[in-house]
Parts: structure tokens; C-alpha cells; sequence
């Protein structure tokens, strides 16, 4: 009986033990359980703030880039998207192109016909760099971003006149004719601040070949841009040298003023034509290229060193004297120029779809009423979707095109 009793006295305290350990073991699962969800709510915040933190930065790297690239000179960017177009992803150049042009309000019409002509011959990586006043920032926008040109990739600058403040002289007669944005050329290393090479273009133009082809337009050592002779053997073979001798110097410059004698140019110096222009920014900025160009504006004001019969654009003198035997030349078929002068008439169709660019240079624009091929042109126009800018047309035009 005693070891009977025993053995329950040591059977009891077992059971127990037991209970307590089943217990245990509930408590324990309990606690896993909820450690296991404190785990994967701690997970899931740090993945959120690490989400959080990575478009935090990107957003400051943007902020960055847009406060880096403005310059003291009033040259601000506005707008830029970066997304490539979706045709382009399967054969793309990754050497990015970038390409200045200005839009005018009243000439908003050509850049985007430039603009859609370059975009629609190239596989390359090109980026637009368009220099505009701030009345017409919204405008343009509107244009690009309901339109086919969305996801062209672009860049938009607030064009400051204030810059040009002492550097032109405006007479009466001039006033009209005088365009702030005319200069916007003047200070490429500006608009373009971290590319080593650019191409600026008129926004007159229509581009019919791949723009890479211009861009890799050899400089000479040394040269800080490359022009089309106004000499050269295509396009000028048409025009007739009349009055104002527009093809040198002379057409260009006072040759009466002592200024430009003791520059020892001689008067019968070929010109060039600056509406396109391919400009290596390194020697741009090595040579101080812009300083020299405003040197000779502040001159012209103080001493009317223009030709008075001046035959071109006002901005084409200072170019002609910081350039003068210091430039590479551009393929003459990269600028097919005269179809805004009678000279264009006289151009053969096969002449004409030869051509690489197109350029109405002169007085009549192929969103006007009298250029030459502006059938040609009207091919890569894309109607404003606001309204504002119509094309002017005869109405022997309207009639033929119905």
C-alpha cells in the first residue's frame, strides 16, 4: 500500500507539470503569431519609407538639374521630358543630339513643322532645346503635348531680352524687324550647358535626311562652328547677285568705318549663312566665342559698324567678323536656302527633294502666302490644336487643294 500510494503522490505532481507545459506551449504560439505580424508590419514600412525615399530623391535630383542648368543670364528652363519615344526603343542611337531652335509666337507654325521633320527621319536620340519668350511657353506646350510630337523629348527656355540690354541698337524703321530671340544663337553654351557639341537651326526649315548625318559634320581643329557658304555651288547657282552684293562681306558690313579696316577683312570675303549652324561648344567656350560677339554688338551701337544696305539678319555681322576664315564648312545640301525669295522658284522638284534641308530663308515664310514649295513644307505641319495659329493661304491655294 505504501509504494501503491507512492507512486500516485509521484504521479500527481507529473501531471501538472504536464498541464503547465501545454500551457506553455499555447502561450508560445501566441506570441510567435504576433511577432510574426509585427515582423511583416515592420517589413512592409521600411519597404514603404524606402519607396518614399527613392522618389524623394529622384524628385531632388530633378529639382537640381533644373536649378543648375539656369544661368545668370536669364536662360531658364521650363519644361523637359525625358521619356524616348516608343518606336525609337528598338534601334536607337544612345549619342543624344541636341538641337536649339526658337519659337516666335507669330512663327510657332515652323517649329513644329522643323521639329516633326527631324523627329520622323532619324532613329537617333534627339532632344530639342527650344528658346522661347514666357507669353509663348503655354502656348507651345499646348501644341507639343496634344499633338503626335508628345513624346518627342524636349526642352523649353524662358528667353530673357533684358539680356541684350546695350548690345542693339533699334531704329524706328528697324523696330519690327528686330527679334530678341534672334540672338538666342549667341550663347549656345548656355541654352546647352553640358553638351560638347550642338546644332542650332532657323525655325524656317524642313529637315529631309537623318539629322545624325549634320551633327557629325567634321570641325577643323580649332573651329568652334561650321556654316554654309553663301558661295557654295548648289543652291546660289540659282540666285541672280544683284543689288546689296549679299553674297560678302561688304553686304554686310561699313567698310567706310575704321573700325572694320583695321580688321583687314577683305570686302569680297564669301559670307555664310548662321541659320544653321553646327557649333563645337568646347572651343565655344574655350575662345570665349559669346564674349567676342557681344564685343561687336556694343561696338555697332556705339560706332553703326552695319551696313547700312544691310542685306541679311542684324545677328549675321557679329558672326561674320568673330568667324572670319575660323570655321568649317557645312555640306551645301544641309542648307537649300532662297525658297523665301524669288531665287526658290527657280529650284527643280528633283532639286528640291535632293535636298537634306530645306531652308525659306528670305522674305516669305511657307506658313504665308507666297514662298516657294510650301507643299513640301505643309507635309510635316501639324495643325495647332488651340486654334490660334492658322496657315495664310490664296484662295487659288485653298481652291486647288480641295
Amino acid at each position: 500500500m505504501y509504494k501503491q500510494w507512492n507512486i500516485t503522490a509521484v504521479c500527481f505532481p507529473l501531471t501538472g507539470l504536464q498541464r503547465g507545459s501545454a500551457y506553455k506551449q499555447r502561450h508560445q504560439g501566441k506570441m510567435t503569431f504576433r511577432k510574426v505580424n509585427i515582423l511583416i508590419l515592420v517589413l512592409a514600412i521600411v519597404i514603404f519609407l524606402l519607396v518614399l525615399h527613392h522618389n524623394l530623391l529622384g524628385l531632388s535630383d530633378f529639382l537640381k538639374r533644373d536649378v543648375s542648368d539656369s544661368s545668370p543670364l536669364g536662360l531658364q528652363p521650363i519644361d523637359f521630358i525625358p521619356e524616348a519615344p516608343q518606336r525609337l526603343t528598338d534601334e536607337i542611337n544612345d549619342q543624344e543630339i541636341p538641337v536649339v531652335i526658337t519659337a516666335s509666337e507669330d512663327r510657332l507654325g515652323g517649329v513644329i513643322a522643323a521639329m516633326n521633320s527631324i523627329h520622323h527621319n532619324t532613329k537617333s536620340n534627339v532632344v530639342f532645346h527650344i528658346v522661347t519668350l514666357n507669353d509663348t511657353v503655354d502656348h507651345l506646350r499646348a501644341w507639343l503635348s496634344n499633338t503626335a510630337l508628345k513624346k518627342v523629348k524636349y526642352r523649353i527656355l524662358d528667353f530673357d531680352p533684358r539680356i541684350l540690354e546695350g548690345k542693339v541698337k533699334v531704329e524706328s524703321e528697324q523696330a519690327d524687324s528686330i527679334k530678341p530671340l534672334t540672338f538666342a544663337r549667341f550663347y549656345l553654351p548656355m541654352l546647352v550647358p553640358h553638351a560638347e557639341k550642338t546644332i542650332y537651326m532657323d525655325d524656317d526649315v524642313i529637315v529631309q535626311d537623318d539629322i545624325l548625318e549634320l551633327y557629325n559634320t567634321p570641325l577643323k581643329p580649332g573651329h568652334a562652328a561650321a556654316f554654309a557658304d553663301d558661295c557654295d555651288s548648289t543652291s546660289n547657282k540659282f540666285a541672280v547677285r544683284g543689288a546689296g552684293n549679299q553674297y560678302n562681306y561688304i553686304g554686310f558690313l561699313d567698310y567706310k568705318k575704321q573700325t572694320i579696316r583695321k580688321l583687314a577683312m577683305k570686302a569680297s570675303t564669301c559670307s555664310f549663312n548662321p541659320g544653321i549652324i553646327v557649333a563645337n561648344l568646347t572651343e565655344w567656350k574655350q575662345q570665349n566665342i559669346t564674349k567676342q560677339l557681344e564685343k561687336w554688338m556694343m561696338l555697332n551701337v556705339a560706332e553703326e559698324l552695319y551696313s547700312r544696305t544691310l542685306a541679311g539678319s542684324i545677328a549675321t555681322p557679329p558672326l561674320l567678323i568673330v568667324f572670319y576664315k575660323q570655321h568649317s564648312n557645312i555640306d551645301p545640301m544641309w542648307n537649300i536656302r532662297h525658297l523665301g525669295s524669288s531665287t526658290g522658284k527657280r529650284y527643280s522638284p528633283q532639286f528640291v527633294k535632293a535636298a537634306k534641308l530645306l531652308h525659306w530663308s528670305g522674305h516669305f515664310k511657307p506658313w504665308g502666302r507666297t514662298a516657294s514649295y510650301v507643299d513640301v513644307w505643309e507635309k510635316w505641319y501639324i495643325p495647332d490644336p488651340t486654334g490660334k495659329f492658322n496657315l495664310v493661304r490664296r484662295h487659288s491655294e485653298i481652291n486647288e487643294a480641295k
